[in-house]
C-alpha cells in the first residue's frame, strides 16, 4: 500500500488488488456491543466462513477452559440459555473482562439478553451502508448514493434483528426515527471528507478472521475493511461512528486494531503495514503502524488475560469492577454494586488451590479485581 505521513493518515489510498475472504462473529445472546453507546461491529456477511489456525497443539490449562461444558440456566425473563464455557476470545470480549469481569459473565456465560441501543444500532446501520456501497462501480460511489442507502439498510436490518424496532416503540408519528436516520446519513456523508471510495477496492469487507495460538488459545474477530496494495502491504480500516478519544484513552481502540493485526500476522505471516480508525463521529482519522514487537506484546496480554478468564470460570469468581461506564449497563439489577444478585452459577466450579488442577490460584498482587495486572 502506498502510504505517505498526513496524506495517508486522511485515508485515501491508491488501489488494492482484490482477494477472497470470510464474515461472521462470536457474540454474546442480544449483546450490542460495547456497554457504553459507541458504535456495534457492522454489516451482513457476504462471502463464504473459512478459518485458518496456526497452531493445533493445546496446553492442559487452555484445554481446560475451552472445553465445551455447557448448561442450561433460566434467565430472569423465563427463558431457558444453554451457558457455555468460554472457548474463544474476541476484541469486544477481551475489553469486556479487561472493562469488568462480572459483566463478561453475564455476556458470554450467563449470555443475559441486553436492550438494543440506539447509539449501537446506528453505528451497525451505517457499516452495513458503507460496506454496501463497495458494491457499485467506482464512479458511481459518491454522497448522495451512499446517503440513499440507509432507509433501505435499516429496513433490513429491522427485518434480520426485530428487536431494534422497539427503539422507536415511543414514536408513533416516526419523528425521532426521522432525526435518528438523518444522523446516519450525515455520518455517512462526513465519511467522503475522509476517505475517497472511487479510488478503493478493498481485498475484503467485513471479514472473519479466527487463528489459534500456539497455546491453544483461539482468537476471533470482524475486520471492517482490509485493503492489500499491490506491493502486497496490508492496511486494516475500522469505521467508529463515534468521536475520537482524547490521546490518554485512546489505547482501548488500538488494542482492537494490534489483535486483528495479530490474528492477520498468524493467519498470513504477513503485519499489517498500517492501522486504521476511520472516526465518523468528529471527523478523525488516526493511524498506527504496527511493529513485530507491538504483535508480540498483545500476543502476552491475551494470553495472561485468558488465564485468568479460565481462572474465573473454573472457580466461579466474577469480580464486578464498577467504572463510570456502570451507568450505561443493562445489567445493574443482576450487580452486588447496584444491590443485585447474579443469576445462579451455570457451570461447574473447583475449589482453587495451591495443589488444584490447573495450578495455584493468582495472588492479589498478580490480579486486582479479576484483572491481571498486565492488562491493567
Amino acid at each position: 500500500m502506498e502510504t505517505s505521513t498526513e496524506g495517508a493518515a486522511a485515508g485515501r489510498g491508491g488501489d488494492v488488488a482484490p482477494v477472497t475472504g470470510p464474515v461472521a462473529e462470536e457474540s454474546p445472546a442480544g449483546a450490542e456491543g460495547a456497554v457504553a453507546p459507541v458504535e456495534a461491529g457492522a454489516g451482513e456477511a457476504t462471502s463464504t466462513t473459512t478459518s485458518t489456525s496456526t497452531s493445533t497443539s493445546t496446553s492442559t490449562s487452555t484445554a481446560t477452559a475451552t472445553a465445551t461444558a455447557t448448561a442450561t440456566a433460566t434467565a430472569a425473563d423465563g427463558a431457558a440459555r444453554v451457558a457455555m464455557a468460554p472457548a474463544s476470545l474476541s476484541p469486544s470480549r477481551a475489553s469486556d473482562f479487561m472493562q469488568c469481569p462480572l459483566l463478561y459473565r453475564f455476556r458470554v456465560i450467563d449470555r443475559l439478553p441486553e436492550k438494543p441501543s440506539a447509539a449501537a444500532t446506528k453505528g451497525t446501520l451505517v457499516h452495513a451502508v458503507l460496506e454496501r456501497l463497495f458494491d457499485a462501480p467506482a464512479a458511481e460511489r459518491t454522497a448522495p448514493r451512499a446517503k440513499s442507502l440507509v432507509p433501505g439498510q435499516w429496513e433490513r436490518l429491522r427485518e434480520s434483528r426485530p428487536e431494534v424496532v422497539e427503539l422507536f416503540a415511543d414514536d408513533p408519528e416516526g419523528e425521532r426515527l426521522a432525526t435518528w436516520l438523518g444522523e446516519a446519513e450525515q455520518l455517512v456523508e462526513r465519511w467522503f471528507g475522509l476517505e475517497d471510495p472511487s479510488r478503493l477496492e478493498p481485498a475484503e469487507r467485513e471479514l472473519f478472521v479466527e487463528a489459534e495460538l500456539d497455546s491453544g488459545l483461539r482468537l476471533r474477530g470482524i475486520i471492517d475493511r482490509v485493503d492489500v496494495a499491490p506491493t502486497g502491504e496490508v492496511r486494516i480500516v475500522d469505521y467508529k461512528t463515534g468521536k475520537a478519544p482524547r490521546p490518554e484513552y485512546a489505547e482501548g481502540a488500538l488494542f482492537q486494531m494490534k489483535f486483528y493485526a495479530l490474528v492477520v500476522w498468524r493467519l498470513k505471516k504477513v503485519i499489517p503495514r498500517r492501522l486504521q480508525l476511520v472516526y465518523l463521529g468528529s471527523g478523525d482519522v488516526r493511524t498506527y503502524d504496527p511493529v513485530l514487537a507491538d504483535l508480540e506484546r498483545v500476543e502476552r496480554k491475551l494470553l495472561a488475560l485468558w488465564e485468568a478468564i479460565r481462572l474465573a470460570t473454573e472457580t466461579g469468581e466474577w469480580r464486578a469492577r464498577p467504572t463510570k461506564l456502570c451507568g450505561w449497563c443493562d445489567h445493574q439489577a443482576h450487580c452486588p454494586e447496584f444491590g443485585g444478585t447474579p443469576p445462579p452459577y451455570p457451570l461447574p466450579v473447583r475449589v482453587a488451590g495451591p495443589g488444584s488442577a490447573g495450578g495455584p490460584v493468582r495472588g492479589a498482587a498478580e490480579v486486582e479485581s479479576g484483572v491481571p495486572r498486565e492488562m491493567q
